[in-house]
């Protein structure tokens, strides 16, 4: 059934995409939160240059396993977690989304700025977040700090590993097979 666009198909991409961010999440251990962060999953956050189905996989795969870490414990920023880190998440996922919208002659560009967003939003914004719940208030020096703990981990991740996951789906558009239908 097909209803405002949201086919069978998509919905499972969707749960797919949702439930790989939530398992490298967890497979990144007490990594995936607090003041450092190598998380596994932000791998993922490339996924938007091919197809805005991920955007809400990663939108829901953010929110489960920032619920779940608060609930096991290890999550120590708690549920404000939940909504602040999944917003950083849709920002940048909407962000890397209109890089992926330019075209595919501009490829280098593409593989050069598709990592900033989730680097940028998320060691702003959950820079401010960890400043804020573990400070109390805004202070500059933390602030500074946990910008640049999240966004040196992301960065690690996103442009390492998140552009081998793009020129692996690249090569031969792999990545049509994945998202085969016109979804822009």
């Amino acid at each position: 059934m097909n209803r405002k666009g949201f086919s069978t198909n998509k919905l499972v991409q969707i749960a797919v995409i949702g439930a790989l961010y939530t398992v490298l999440t967890f497979a990144s251990g007490s990594l995936a939160f607090g003041t450092v962060q190598f998380r596994l999953s932000e791998v993922l956050t490339l996924l938007p240059l091919f197809s805005p189905v991920s955007i809400w996989g990663l939108v829901f795969g953010c929110f489960f396993s920032n619920i779940i870490g608060f609930v096991t414990g290890l999550n120590p920023i708690g549920l404000i977690d939940a909504v602040v880190g999944t917003g950083a998440t849709l920002l940048a996922a909407l962000a890397t989304h209109a890089i992926g919208r330019l075209p595919d002659q501009k490829r280098l560009l593409k593989y050069i700025f598709a990592p900033l967003p989730p680097v940028a939003f998320n060691g702003i914004i959950v820079g401010l977040e960890l400043t804020f719940v573990f400070s109390g208030e805004f202070v500059w020096g933390a602030f500074w700090g946990n910008l640049l703990s999240v966004a040196i981990g992301e960065a690690v991740v996103c442009y390492l590993l998140g552009l081998i996951l793009v020129g692996v789906l690249y090569r031969n558009d792999f990545y049509r097979k994945i998202f085969p239908l016109k979804q822009i």
